[in-house]
């Protein structure tokens, strides 16, 4: 994979492009400062070694972030590889810009366990991270691509430490932020390098497809833009959006490798002006073509808890062909690619922001909770499915979407609603039939939870398929305080005899 090269022009240019009135005087003396510190360093690939910086920094700068986390991306190893202390930032590019530098450069530092142990700390940093400043993370992912992007230049041993890493810790976490450009990039790389026969032959797969399908995804494209026009939807764009290979290797393990039940190898989205105008594409598609039943799916009244918005249709188009179409506005895009990075753009502050920043500080409060090594050891495999398996989205009767990993059951799902609900639980409907409370849940669930005033505590066997942290912890603290209220009672009965 050829490693991405950029230079300080191209940034500048790309800086002014993106950003209004930016500090360019500041950008360039970071140049000069970042040149200065890795003079004559070269990289295991044969390149300069400032190419790095440079590289982040423009991803930064692309992804629209503020112009200190771009000026600090072009700084994040300056205190690491030269005698430029983080003093010296803080002098001249100010706390800000002094602390983005200083908490990836604590990011960055070495790990000295191994296997699990290395997993688990490097877990710790990641979740510490998020909590005191999310754009440290983004700058850790920007970090991350690039490194990956010159893996080959690593020996064998270090290739697949990295590129498990970033499968099973960097993805899911972007994942989480709504960022699904930066998730599906992290993925193909480690994907190339943990399991390269299978890389290959998905590769394969879509090259063939492409080549099957892409003269006739060009014509639909081409009568969609056509129909939206005759229909006054102005300033459209439609294009195609190719599968992601890790991505279709995930659906092939679960279709069993049929490929025909994998309708969005290729899709076409459709980018509007407004959420009027999604509706209205979304109107025009259906007057064409038929939608394939239980395939429309409305993320824009109902977004992901990730903020993710968008109008998902799959439709049997012309020719017999199966085409799966994505509606969403410019502003949705935006967010689709780079999620909670995208908010500092758009909106500031807003609930979305707030939802995600809830949800890192839920790691944080997490990480304090387990603060011995062991402990965190011991709740390492709940933790993963909590944060990093894929999830689900289930509502309540009233239309609240819960987000649950995958595997989840209503014991779950109640306790995401209210402990007081889990503990009093004793029967679920979903979908308004009656169903045990060990039942797999899957997306589009509506779960309506039936619970006794009367219940004490929770059942014990619940732990034997509660999937999240949260309702195992609940379910053993509500046991535990039981049995201690029992033995309390056996105990004062005993006192009582004694003094009769």
């Amino acid at each position: 994979m050829p490693e991405s090269t950029y230079s300080f022009k191209q940034l500048e240019n790309l800086v002014k492009k993106n950003f209004t009135n930016p500090d360019l005087d500041l950008l360039r003396r970071a140049y000069q400062v970042t040149l200065g510190a890795h003079q004559g360093k070269i990289r295991l690939t044969g390149e300069p070694f400032v190419n790095h910086p440079l590289a982040v920094a423009y991803r930064l700068a692309e992804m629209g972030l503020h112009i200190n986390v771009v000026i600090a991306g072009l700084l994040h190893d300056v205190v690491e590889d030269s005698d430029f202390g983080i003093d010296n930032v803080r002098e001249i590019f100010g706390d800000d810009i002094a602390s983005l530098v200083d908490s990836v450069t604590k990011l960055k530092r070495n790990v000295n366990y191994r296997g699990v142990e290395r997993y688990a700390e490097n877990l710790r940093k990641m979740f510490l991270a998020m909590a005191s400043d999310v754009r440290v993370v983004f700058m850790k992912f920007a970090d991350r691509l690039h490194n990956l992007q010159t893996l080959y230049a690593q020996p064998k041993h270090k290739q697949e430490r990295i590129a498990r890493e970033s499968l099973e810790i960097y993805a899911p976490i972007a994942g989480r932020l709504g960022m699904s450009e930066i998730k599906g990039e992290l993925e193909d790389y480690a994907f190339a390098y943990l399991q390269p026969k299978e890389y290959e032959r998905m590769k394969s797969i879509m090259d063939i497809k492409v080549r099957e399908k892409g003269a006739y995804v060009s014509r639909t494209i081409d009568l969609v833009e056509k129909m939206l026009a005759e229909a006054e939807i102005e300033n459209s764009q439609v294009y195609g959006r190719v599968k992601r290979l890790y991505s279709l290797f995930k659906k092939m393990k679960k279709y069993s490798d049929d490929l025909d039940k994998i309708y969005d190898l290729i899709a076409v989205r459709i980018v509007v002006n407004d959420v009027e105008d999604c509706y209205a594409a979304l109107g025009v598609l259906h007057q064409k073509w038929r939608p394939v039943p239980g395939r429309i799916k409305d993320y824009i009244a109902q977004p992901k808890p990730n903020g993710y918005q968008s109008l998902h249709t799959t439709m049997f188009t012309s020719e017999g062909e199966v085409v799966e179409f994505q509606i969403r506005t410019q502003e949705m895009h935006e967010l689709s690619e780079y999620g909670v990075a995208a908010h500092w753009r758009y909106k500031e502050g807003s609930g979305e922001q707030e939802r995600n920043m809830r949800w890192m500080e839920e790691l944080a409060q997490i990480q304090k909770e387990l603060a011995s090594k062991k402990d965190f050891l011991e709740q390492l495999e709940y933790m993963k499915i909590d944060v990093f398996n894929d999830r689900i989205f289930v509502f309540t009767p009233q239309g609240d979407v819960i987000d649950l990993p995958e595997g989840a059951t209503p014991v779950d799902f109640a306790y995401a609603i209210h402990s007081k609900v889990g503990d009093k639980c004793v029967a679920c409907r979903v979908n308004d039939v009656m169903r045990n409370l060990d039942t797999k849940l899957t997306s589009g669930d509506i779960v309506e939870i039936v619970t006794d005033k009367n219940r004490k505590a929770p059942n014990p066997d619940w732990l034997k398929f509660a999937r999240t942290r949260h309702a195992r912890k609940k379910i053993k603290d509500a046991t535990r305080n039981t049995i201690k209220g029992w033995f309390a009672g056996v105990l004062h009965g005993r006192e009582r005899v004694k003094k009769g």
